[in-house]
């Protein structure tokens, strides 16, 4: 059986990709993770704190899948053009759920810091993680926008139309 934390960060996952952030109460976590009050409360402060901790296991989960799926790739273009092939899958696997960090942000005021930070966070990683490859700085940013773009209109039509067409683009910006 699941530890209390575990169970609270488990059904945090499914409510808000389900219903989203505000939408999304403390008492039904409590509920339906299946722990005492008092038990969310040792682990957690606030929703708010809860948030900052799931987005915090779905970086590192997010991060851990993309690497797993990229792993099979040798060079550098494989490598981009797998990172593509990466957002399909997710969008199989999750059924077109979108990003996480950008569903939150669109729900949260601009002056909430500690949650903002953590999107941040994983913006500038992902953005990173595209530099680190390609080594050329505008020529990362161009493919890191063709990626964010993707997974937001993937989303938004529940197509991997987009991303295919972003394969192509890429195809003829790296060698």
């Amino acid at each position: 059986m699941k530890s209390p934390r575990e169970r609270i960060i488990e059904i945090t996952f499914n409510l808000f990709a389900k219903q989203g952030y505000n939408s999304t109460g403390i008492n039904q976590i409590i509920s339906e993770a299946e722990v005492a009050k008092a038990s969310f409360y040792l682990h957690f402060k606030s929703k708010e704190d809860l948030c900052v901790e799931f987005l915090n296991v779905r970086h590192e989960y997010w991060f851990n899948e993309l690497h797993t799926f990229s792993a099979q790739s040798k060079d550098l273009h494989s490598k981009v053009i797998n990172a593509f092939d990466f957002l399909i899958y997710m969008n199989e696997k999750e059924s077109f759920r979108g990003c996480s960090f950008l569903n939150i942000l669109s729900e949260i005021p601009m002056d909430n810091i500690k949650i903002l930070k953590v999107i941040r966070s994983h913006k500038s990683d992902l953005r990173n993680y595209f530099l680190e490859l390609i080594q050329d700085e505008t020529l990362s940013d161009h493919v890191y926008m063709l990626f964010e773009s993707s997974i937001i209109e993937s989303q938004l039509f529940k197509s991997n139309e987009l991303i295919e067409k972003s394969k192509k683009i890429v195809n003829n910006l790296i060698p």
